[in-house]
């Protein structure tokens, strides 16, 4: 198991090229199932989740090639089981439903696994394809999906904390290959989600409404082979913002998508950085003093949870309290303790909310990464405290960013990475 350790100190200039996204090639992957012909993906992110996904793709009977970040995928034949062995290390392993469901009528698959970062049922999936007329079953720790034939119908999607990103991916895949219209109520707005639609859409199928709460779906009878580009990752892109405005001189993230990131600068830019954009790239630099501020996650186009650890590092610097809400994963502030650890003034007045005493120091200390997005957070943390950072568990951080220590090294930050030997 890696260790990283981050020097504090060094300033980053220069300029961060941006993967492509991992939430939005997991699911893309995952359709390439719809078809018996020919799928080519390009700008697939080198990461452990995505390596996940092809091992599913290759035991359920796909013929997998990759080669510099472009997958080629032919599923001509395939089975309908995901294990549990695969199935276990992430949890968006249970996309591959909904296309089996659409292309054979059935599937049998794992329960997931993934980063423990609260509870994230997956009911809402199932009941989706109960509303398409599937018989769904759960029994020893593997979802059972059969039908006869799927049907169009009205499927909500939106539950406590709003609406279900994977639930909305899994409904729409299995509805281009059904009978009739499908509306989807209350459907993520993310553009992870446009992103599988036009992919989709470029596969043969009648979608529209993708980026709004409103899907709707003519099923068609059958899917071609497509060729897709990725569109760029905007939860890395705002880790690398938060990174230049925390250790940074001028840093600029290239190859994004600005209006994908909007929620971020503008949190940004309360804080006190300078924030210049142009068609395919972000600049942020410091613009005189520093401000506390106030978040709340929200579905897209609101504030990303996935941008809440990060944005809990950077409040560590800014003079006074900023206060973080997550109504998403409200018990997503695992990573408190560990900042706490290098000296941030932190408290937790209640589950889901943090407040954040900036009092500009921290130091280093060994830390442990918890979840994907605390892993950033840490490392983040640690280009800022005095001394040398110990970061325990990054395979967490190998899971959602492509190389992050040798992309923050291109711009100027001193990071190790030891092997451990130990499992």
């Amino acid at each position: 198991m890696d260790k990283i350790l981050v020097h504090g100190g060094p300033r980053l200039s220069g300029t961060v090229r941006i993967s492509g996204s991992k939430n939005s090639a997991l699911p893309i992957l995952a359709a390439t199932l719809l078809t018996k012909e020919e799928c080519i993906i390009h700008r697939v992110p080198d990461l452990s989740d995505i390596h996940y996904m092809l091992q599913i793709l290759a035991f359920m009977g796909c013929e997998v090639e990759r080669a510099s970040g472009t997958v080629i995928v032919r599923a001509e034949k395939l089975s309908t089981l995901a294990p549990y062995d695969i199935v276990r290390k992430m949890r968006a392993s249970v996309c591959v439903m909904g296309p089996l469901l659409g292309r054979e009528r059935e599937a049998t698959v794992s329960l997931p696994g993934g980063c423990v970062i609260g509870d994230r049922p997956i009911d809402l999936h199932l009941r989706g394809f109960e509303k398409l007329g599937a018989m769904v079953r759960v029994e020893s720790g593997y979802v059972k999906l059969f039908a006869n034939r799927l049907r169009g119908s009205v499927v909500p999607m939106r539950g406590k904390f709003g609406s279900t990103v994977l639930g909305t991916d899994n409904i729409l895949m299995a509805a281009v290959l059904a009978e009739g219209v499908t509306i989807i109520e209350g459907a993520a707005a993310e553009p992870e989600v446009v992103d599988l639609a036009n992919f989709l859409i470029a596969m043969g199928a009648r979608i529209e409404g993708a980026g709004t709460d409103r899907i709707v779906v003519e099923g068609v009878s059958s899917l071609h082979g497509a060729e897709h580009r990725v569109i760029p990752d905007r939860i890395e892109a705002g880790t690398f913002l938060v990174a230049g405005a925390m250790a940074g001189d001028r840093v600029t993230v290239r190859r994004v998508e600005p209006s994908h990131l909007a929620a971020i600068t503008k949190a940004l830019s309360v804080a006190g950085f300078q924030i210049s954009t142009e068609s395919d790239a972000i600049t942020v630099g410091r613009n005189g003093s520093l401000h506390p501020f106030n978040l709340t996650t929200a579905p897209y186009p609101g504030f990303p949870t996935d941008m809440q650890a990060q944005f809990c590092a950077l409040a560590t610097l800014c003079p006074g309290q900023s206060h973080i809400k997550d109504t998403i994963f409200p018990q997503r502030f695992m990573h408190v303790a560990e900042l706490k650890r290098m000296g941030a003034e932190i408290d937790l007045p209640e589950v889901g909310r943090a407040v954040i005493t900036g009092n500009g120091r921290l130091s280093a200390a060994p830390v442990m990464a918890s979840d994907l997005r605390a892993s950033a957070a840490l490392v983040l943390a640690g280009l800022k405290a005095e001394g040398v950072t110990e970061i325990n568990r990054v395979y967490h951080i190998d899971r959602g960013y492509e190389h992050l220590d040798d992309k923050l090294i291109g711009i100027g930050a001193q990071i190790e990475r030891l092997k451990t030997g130990r499992p």
